[in-house]
């Protein structure tokens, strides 16, 4: 199932897109699409049946806002270097482990809502990265199988990163991730029935049209399963956590110089196969 939220900012309603490429309300089975939901095999199994006999109500989607796909995310936990060609362009040794940093859940905005360059930025960067949703609560989980049962969904990220910030005002990475609107996250949480096999997936990400970044989640340094493994020997794990697993190359930071970061006015366009395409338009905060 393809799940998202629609409307205005903080009114959103749940919403389904069908495999017919209908916008479909869900607000007459469900209050919202959060953890709860997720975690909640009976429920989704009524929407999968409601979305199957095509009895869910029909929604005009011209002129609808995206809202991102979850509500109420307890915990936005990121993977750092975790592409082989991302290390490589940025000189960096590939880590013997997961490079951790959390970004705070209200970072987190729609797929086409505006990005704001912080003030006093010259160094905002963009990272396409595949997220992970969290459908069952992991603790201290023993094999990436395991860990792969314990996952909701996929959905498209937006790593937008402050790097000044990050490496060159000590402390840290946290001040350059968490800066307001840096997680773009949607348009749809995509369950994991649906993805194959989430280290064969493309990502492609555009600056004003301009193809910046191509890569696949085969060049993933911890694959998927091995992150949610991991993590959940370091924190729990809930249902509706989010987890962004890392941006291949090309990246403004890995760009020769001038590097070419982003500024007020500049698109960014971003995909993910099978989970959707976002664009925003930046803005000065």
């Amino acid at each position: 199932m393809k799940l998202l939220r629609v409307g205005t900012a903080g009114a959103e309603r749940p919403a389904l897109l069908d495999a017919e490429g209908t916008l479909r309300d869900l607000s007459g089975l469900v209050d919202d699409i959060d953890g709860a939901l997720l975690a909640d095999e009976e429920v989704l199994a009524r929407i999968r049946a409601a979305a199957g006999t095509g009895e869910l109500p029909a929604l005009d989607a011209a002129g609808l806002r995206i809202g991102p796909p979850l509500a109420r995310i307890g915990k936005v936990v990121c993977i750092g270097l975790n592409y082989h060609d991302h290390a490589r362009e940025t000189g960096a040794e590939p880590p013997a482990e997961p490079v951790v940093f959390l970004k705070a859940p209200d970072t987190v905005v729609g797929p086409d809502d505006t990005v704001l360059v912080p003030r006093g930025s010259v160094k905002t960067d963009w990272e396409v990265e595949l997220a992970v949703v969290i459908g069952r609560t992991a603790r201290y989980l023993d094999s990436a199988e395991e860990a792969l049962a314990h996952v909701a969904g996929y959905a498209v990220a937006h790593d937008v990163s402050e790097r000044e910030f990050q490496i060159e005002r000590g402390g840290t990475w946290d001040k350059g991730k968490n800066c307001e609107t840096f997680n773009p996250l949607g348009p749809w949480l995509v369950t994991a029935d649906e993805i194959a096999d989430p280290q064969d997936l493309s990502l492609k990400l555009w600056v004003n049209g301009e193809l910046k970044q191509a890569g696949t989640t085969a060049e993933q340094i911890f694959p998927v399963g091995e992150v949610v493994r991991y993590l959940s020997r370091f924190m729990t794990l809930y249902p509706g956590d989010v987890i962004n697993t890392g941006t291949p190359a090309g990246v403004a930071m890995g760009a020769p110089e001038p590097k070419p970061y982003l500024r007020a006015g500049d698109v960014v366009e971003l995909e993910i196969e099978g989970l959707g395409r976002q664009r925003q338009e930046l803005k000065d905060a």
